[in-house]
């Protein structure tokens, strides 16, 4: 008889951190041992400080793993796979923006995204499997351009349909089928 261990979840937030009513705060206070990847008291703009905040939560880890990120960090998860080399078990990327594309109003510029090296985004293959969730609405990502980026990544795509960016302001406080995808990974 063999013995696995269960995948300790790993929450990786967006640029704008944790909210109590996001779906991410409230799967991670769902999942015993979850692991949250914590908000930057600087630098929160800076791609090296977001994959280095990652990559030392995962660091204090051992056993599999399974990402789950939203957003700004699902760039700091694909970032973070081409410098680093981990065991992870799978990659729950939900709602990537497209930071090649200007954003809507109150978000980071190009510039600033290229400046704090966020572009371009990558477009290899992940080395872990990953799904890559994404609603045929979302304003900071057309869906058309979700795609190019799942199939780059060698990713899974789900479509969710018309569910905006994801988030709060979307709707979406729990998101149940966060847990059925994250299953996937075993």
């Amino acid at each position: 008889m063999s013995l696995t261990a269960s995948p300790t979840v790993v929450i990786v937030p967006g640029l704008r951190d944790h909210m109590p009513d996001h779906w991410q705060t409230i799967l991670g206070n769902k999942i015993e041992d979850s692991r949250t990847v914590p908000p930057l008291a600087t630098g929160r703009l800076s791609c090296d400080a977001q994959v280095a905040a990652l990559d030392e939560v995962l660091s204090d880890l051992s056993g599999p793993v399974v990402l789950v990120a939203h957003s700004a960090g699902v760039m700091t998860t694909v970032h973070w796979a081409q410098r680093h080399q981990r065991s992870v078990k799978g990659a729950l990327l939900a709602a990537p923006p497209d930071f090649d594309t200007p954003l809507p109003e109150g978000y980071p510029t190009p510039e600033a995204l290229r400046e704090n090296g966020w572009t371009p985004a990558p477009r290899t293959p992940l080395p872990f499997p990953s799904i890559v969730a994404a609603g045929t609405n979302d304003p900071l990502a057309g869906f058309e351009r979700v795609t190019g980026l799942a199939r780059a990544w060698g990713s899974r795509l789900e479509n969710l349909g018309p569910v905006g960016h994801l988030n709060p302001a979307s709707g979406y406080g729990e998101w149940p089928r966060a847990e059925e995808l994250i299953r996937e990974f075993g």
